[in-house]
């Protein structure tokens, strides 16, 4: 394969992190649309548990997800402290409820590492890569695994 090719006009990543269940977490600033307080979600039927909801955000109907709860961890809080980071994933597009957003780190790619393969079972991994900064090891999430899959049904 040739993932290890690298152009150099893009020799770094730059990665919004925030931090979730006590962890270090960031996504590719490239999806990233914006960053908003946390709101009051309407719940919906049928949900997945890690669905918190939607809210209205200008006009659209924007789902919400708790990445605490998507991802299995202790979740420390749920407060109007929470922060939602807006994501667009090829045109889908949801709230990640995260208990704060920490900085912008521009990493090189080089630095950036696999996971280990430690799943128990089928489900799917969130993390797409590792990277250490500051001591403080941070997973960068695979948002194709992370979100909601979309509504594929043409009845």
């Amino acid at each position: 394969m040739t993932d290890d090719i690298k152009q150099s006009d893009s020799a770094t990543i730059e990665l919004l992190s925030f931090r979730v269940g006590g962890q270090d977490y960031s996504v590719d600033i490239m999806s990233v649309r914006e960053i908003r307080g946390s709101a009051k979600a309407t719940s919906l039927p049928h949900a997945p548990s890690f669905v918190k909801g939607v809210i209205n955000l200008r006009g659209t109907v924007l789902p919400i997800v708790d990445l605490a709860a998507r991802l299995g961890l202790e979740n420390e809080e749920d407060n109007a402290r929470n922060v939602i980071i807006v994501v667009d994933l090829g045109g889908r597009t949801a709230g990640l409820m995260v208990d704060a957003v920490s900085d912008i780190l521009a990493i090189p790619n080089e630095e950036l590492q696999a996971p280990p393969e430690v799943s128990v079972d089928d489900a799917r991994t969130f993390v797409s890569a590792l990277t250490v900064v500051e001591n403080r090891m941070i997973r960068v999430l695979d948002l194709e695994a992370v979100l909601p899959p979309p509504h594929e049904d043409a009845a």
